[in-house]
């Protein structure tokens, strides 16, 4: 081999040591990086739970989270035991036994929703909702109220609408007795935003009768 090739083989060599060099370092870099990033996301949640744990336990004496609650879980075991000891009684096929057993995944289900939900629970293994004004506890009493309260409105503003439309017919009783459905659907339809409607007649002065039309016993 002459000296020029000899020369050649050992730049490919020395560039082969620093390209392996290079990776190996590269690679530990990458491996160190990986291990404080997953080291990090490891610790993070567990404080994060914790002081949401502390946070939303301590102003509530004698409540604990039903997913960690011992009463929640006796409870639980005792509803389905006792499903199970009726679910003996029948035939595995049969249509009392399918029920049971279609009971007893939902009570499960049931049950696991209540845990996850954040719910807590008192010592007797039951739910009890929070109506401080806890945001954290809003989902469990604030917002199915006020979906009530606008679902009860928009049914009661729909009749109220309705009845008064009937006043202006020829015979109002009729519409009464007999329900107009097309008039009565956009009339519901028109109610859902009974919050506006009846602010603005509040305002104008239409929600409530006049005091001429309030009949007052004598006294």
């Amino acid at each position: 081999m002459t000296v020029s090739g000899l020369k050649q083989t050992a730049r490919v060599n020395t560039r082969a040591v620093k390209t392996a060099a290079h990776c190996s370092a590269a690679d530990a870099t990458r491996k160190a990086a990986a291990a404080a990033v997953a080291a990090a996301v490891a610790a993070s949640p567990l404080v994060a739970v914790e002081e949401a744990f502390a946070r939303d336990v301590q102003p509530y004496a004698g409540l604990t989270p039903c997913k960690t609650s011992k009463a929640f879980a006796k409870r639980e075991k005792a509803e389905i035991k006792a499903l199970k000891k009726r679910l003996k009684k029948y035939d595995s096929e049969s249509a009392p036994a399918l029920a049971l057993n279609a009971t007893i995944e939902k009570t499960k289900t049931r049950f696991a929703n209540y845990g996850e939900a954040g719910l807590l629970c008192g010592k007797d293994g039951l739910p009890h909702l929070i109506v401080d004004g806890n945001t954290e506890h809003l989902g469990e009493f604030a917002v199915p109220g006020l979906g009530f309260l606008y679902v009860a409105g928009w049914i009661g503003y729909a009749g109220r609408s309705y009845v008064q439309m009937n006043k202006n017919t020829a015979k109002p009783t009729e519409g009464e007795i007999i329900i107009d459905v097309p008039a009565a659907l956009g009339v519901m339809f028109q109610a859902g935003a009974w919050p506006l409607l009846a602010g603005l007649e509040l305002k104008n002065g239409t929600l409530t009768a006049p005091e001429s039309e309030i009949t007052v016993s004598p006294r």
